[in-house]
């Protein structure tokens, strides 16, 4: 009994001892700031051999995943680089801070913060080498970072001062498939390209998959370069290194797109030694499936660095003291693409993934001066026109359905569509529901139209002025939701929100009435009533409508006075609209060169120009036949 009682006592006793140890280490873990080196590269997906994509020539960023955590679920929440680079600055989705449009410079919130701003206040010194571009004009780059150059760099920093670096690589970028190369130069060939089965086998297509991977193997160079930089400077062992792409990309259908092809990252963290207990698992080698988003990246940073994470960040921290459980979704938005509006919203779990498509009357292939730059996209518009494609890669150039759910195990292309399938329901259920939370919490500013966005915030942070309580956000989603399902019982539904003071209501029903074509008939004396609404996206909704109900002189009227308007984003919403009824009649053309010509200038970022340049080139029209030159 005695030997017992000893015994029980020494296993006790060891135990506690055990604890004590272990509470020890952890407070002996380091607790200097560690260095902290941001690589970051343009438009690619996963194209990695890390990743398993065996067409891929990618050494260095092979070796960086062998040697730290590869995330095999992490995403750009928006498809393009401003929407995504202002998530990532603010911590905040794009959508929520009212800069979801590509390129929309609208205020920022001063209850947002960037990262910068927080690491500098503890000690970092931080630089940006070179790539700005967060979409808004109250982030000034000289004032939040240390350096912000092409010759910004660690090694300027003061003896013994850590920091926090990133460098960005534009070799993998759009425009890199713009200028042709000829295959006998391509060291990837265009015969050996696996295409996805949206893509018709075209010879421009396979050129252009074939040239973009040269590129990404050029990209993983300059990766190299970087990473061996740091091992010469002999910050290795204490420089945790993050690599990713901005976004998916970059043939058509990926990058501005919210599918895996256009959301989906490659994303690597290698953490030394000397901080393991930053470790997501026991050793470096191996994949993280958590999910993770660019959201995500402020709050983690500020986890690594022993800031307390404010309440106003929208993600979670995936690294550090304040990291948090696994997410069980990640989520993604689309707006206004340069020229061409469009608006999405996706939710992805660690399976499926969910999109809601708020404009599905328009196709997915809308021209877009700057994606048509490629050939590939082209000669895919060329095989559709011609007859030439399956259903499969016909779907790109047709209307989109209002919702979209795909098993991405199974069908990681996402080409068969769930969403209709009653053996999917509980999944699409839960997903909707989840979207829709979303939606709310971060207070998305996406249901009211660009156009009136300027009218009603004026100079106001939209993040601001969603929360000032004088929009009914629950409501403007129900109607919304409602609306872009197109059902035919709905009408007289449609009808009352096109009476609603609400105008971003209005804009809905009128949406809606779109949506319904030649079965809203019964609303036609409302429709045309709406052409007079102090709203111009209400106003160009509805005569859009009406074309196609056959009142076109009414619908043409309206949106020729629109482009008398003196906001740019109406401009481009009737703009889309004329596109969209096919008119090409000499009074339209009027309307468009008179627009033109009423522009102090013709700058290139004038997307309500870049939409009016579409319009001639679909018209084969010679601009210098009007005077007119795009010189752009």
């Amino acid at each position: 009994m005695r030997l017992h009682y000893f015994s029980k006592k020494s296993t006790l006793l060891f135990s506690f001892l055990t604890f004590i140890f272990f509470i020890s280490c952890k407070e002996k873990a380091p607790r200097e700031l560690p260095n902290i080196l941001w690589l970051t590269s343009e438009d690619n997906s996963p194209f990695a051999g890390c990743y398993g994509d065996e067409f891929a020539t990618t050494p260095n960023l092979d070796k960086l995943a062998s040697e730290g955590f590869l995330y095999t679920h992490a995403y750009a929440n928006a498809p393009v680089c401003a929407p995504a680079r202002n998530t990532i600055i603010t911590g905040v989705y794009a959508c929520s801070n009212g800069n979801q449009h590509m390129r929309s410079y609208y205020p920022k919130s001063e209850t947002v913060k960037t990262y910068p701003e927080f690491l500098r206040e503890v000690g970092y010194y931080c630089t940006n080498n070179v790539k700005t571009d967060y979409n808004t004009t109250s982030i000034n780059p000289d004032e939040i970072w240390n350096e912000c150059s092409r010759e910004a760099h660690y090694k300027n920093r003061a003896p013994g001062q850590p920091f926090f670096a990133v460098f960005n690589t534009t070799i993998s970028h759009e425009s890199s498939i713009h200028k042709w190369i000829s295959n006998e130069y391509l060291r990837h060939k265009p015969e050996d390209v696996k295409l996805p089965p949206y893509h018709p086998d075209t010879p421009e297509m396979r050129h252009d998959w074939a040239q973009y991977y040269d590129k990404v193997e050029d990209m993983d160079a300059q990766i190299g370069e970087w990473l061996q930089e740091l091992e010469d400077a002999g910050l290795a062992d204490n420089t945790i290194v993050f690599y990713y792409g901005d976004h998916g990309g970059v043939l058509a259908r990926s990058k501005r797109y919210v599918y895996e092809s256009g959301t989906r990252v490659p994303f690597i963290v290698r953490i030394p030694e000397k901080y393991k207990y930053l470790f997501p698992e026991s050793k470096p080698g191996a994949k993280v499936d958590r999910l993770v988003s660019f959201v995500d990246l402020v709050p983690t940073l500020l986890s690594i660095a022993g800031i307390e994470i404010p309440d106003y960040l929208q993600g979670d921290a995936f690294l550090g003291e304040q990291k948090t459980k696994d997410p069980e979704y990640a989520f993604m938005f689309r707006g206004r693409m340069d020229e061409r509006y469009d608006m999405s919203r996706a939710v992805r779990d660690e399976k499926f993934r969910y999109i809601r498509n708020y404009m599905p009357y328009r196709i997915y292939g809308q021209h877009l001066e700057y994606l048509w730059r490629a050939p590939s996209i082209g000669s895919w518009e060329r095989a559709y026109k011609d007859g030439e494609c399956n259903q499969v890669q016909s779907v790109f150039w047709e209307p989109k359905p209002a919702e979209e759910l795909y098993d991405t195990e199974n069908d990681p292309w996402e080409v068969n569509n769930l969403a209709k399938d009653p053996s999917y329901k509980d999944v699409l259920d839960r997903m909707r529901v989840a979207n829709k939370d979303w939606m709310l919490r971060i207070e998305d500013t996406g249901f009211i139209p660009e156009a009136d966005r300027i009218e009603r915030a004026e100079e106001e942070p939209f993040y601001d002025y969603m929360r000032d309580g004088s929009v009914n956000l629950e409501k403007l989603i129900e109607v919304a939701e409602t609306a872009t399902h197109g059902k035919p019982e709905n009408v007289d539904l449609m009808v009352s929100y096109l009476k609603d003071d609400e105008s971003a209501v209005r804009y809905w029903g009128a949406t809606g009435l779109l949506i319904l074509g030649e079965k809203a008939a019964s609303a036609k004396q409302d429709l045309e009533d709406a052409l007079t609404d102090e709203s111009p996206n209400v106003v160009v909704a509805a005569a859009e409508a009406l074309y196609k109900l056959g009142e076109k002189e009414k619908g043409k009227k309206a949106l020729i006075e629109i482009l008398e308007d003196g906001n740019p984003f109406a401009r481009c919403y009737a703009l889309n609209a004329i596109d969209g009824t096919e008119d090409s009649s000499p009074e339209m053309i009027d309307g468009v060169i008179a627009m033109i010509k009423r522009m102090p200038d013709m700058d290139r970022n004038r997307y309500d120009l870049r939409a009016a340049r579409g319009l001639f080139e679909k018209w084969g029209l010679d601009p210098l036949k009007y005077d007119l030159v795009f010189n752009w």
